[in-house]
């Protein structure tokens, strides 16, 4: 499929850091993010410096749960303290990764319960960030193939896909929709559907798109496109217009339902 080694994995979390630094040093910090409209610069600083913290405090507390009460930094108050901020975060981050077997038990938010969770993650969470920080900055640079062809499964098999909740159930559609990542000769397949069901601890009924990848068959609608655009699209900080749609519009219709909410 599309898995990256682990070291690699880690390269990219300290290559895309440094780019989202770099591109965000000079930045104004009241420069809006345009794929997230509510967000400054220097929020988008705060936000991925606290994200890194996380998972850095989480690879070094593994296997436990993050503690709720732990003490978090707070938001420094000049922009200058904010850079310095992230540099630290971002640098535990890697700290903790690099001396850490991906393999070993550790807390994550998916089925997936191991640190090569983080490493995985992380590198993407960077690269999306690093783009936001260019965006909003004005000078946007190329990014990896290999790696956004990676966010493209990990999107589709883990943030917006993959094992829903056991106290629900999943009815797929008859719908199967092939994703050709046209520059890395690979194709993931997705069947779109309907979540049900009531969360026992909030009460609340849920009733929402959801998809599942799954294996190859007779697609009803094909989204073709080169990894960079599928894995922006997907992830909302581009539309699709480089992107070719083919086949049933109502399969196209669900796979959109079911990819709809924004990403931060």
């Amino acid at each position: 499929m599309t898995r990256l080694d682990f070291p690699t994995y880690l390269d990219h979390v300290r290559l895309e850091s440094a780019r989202f630094r770099e591109a965000l040093t000079d930045c104004d910090p009241q420069a809006r993010v345009p794929a997230c409209p509510d967000w400054d610069a220097a929020d988008l600083v705060w936000h991925l410096a606290e994200v890194q913290w996380f998972w850095a405090h989480t690879v070094r507390t593994r296997p436990s749960a993050p503690d709720e009460s732990a003490v978090r930094p707070a938001r420094p108050t000049t922009y200058s303290e904010l850079l310095t901020h992230f540099d630290s975060c971002s640098a535990d981050l890697v700290a903790q990764l690099e001396a850490a077997d991906p393999t070993e038990p550790a807390w994550s938010w998916a089925p997936e319960q191991t640190v090569g969770f983080t490493y995985r993650r992380q590198a993407h969470e960077a690269l999306i960030h690093r783009l936001d920080a260019e965006q909003a900055a004005g000078a946007v640079t190329p990014l990896d193939p290999s790696l956004a062809a990676d966010g493209v499964a990990e999107l589709l098999e883990v943030m917006y896909g993959g094992q829903a909740p056991p106290w629900g159930r999943f009815e797929p559609s008859e719908h199967l929709v092939r994703i050709e990542l046209t520059d890395v000769a690979t194709d993931l397949w997705v069947r779109p559907g309907l979540f049900f069901g009531t969360n026992p601890e909030s009460g609340k009924n849920h009733d929402s798109a959801h998809l599942v990848l799954t294996d190859p068959g007779e697609a009803s609608a094909t989204v073709s496109g080169r990894s960079v655009d599928l894995d922006t699209w997907l992830w909302k900080r581009r539309d699709d217009g480089d992107l070719t749609v083919s086949g049933d519009r109502a399969a196209y219709d669900a796979l959109l339902a079911a990819v709809s909410t924004p990403l931060d």
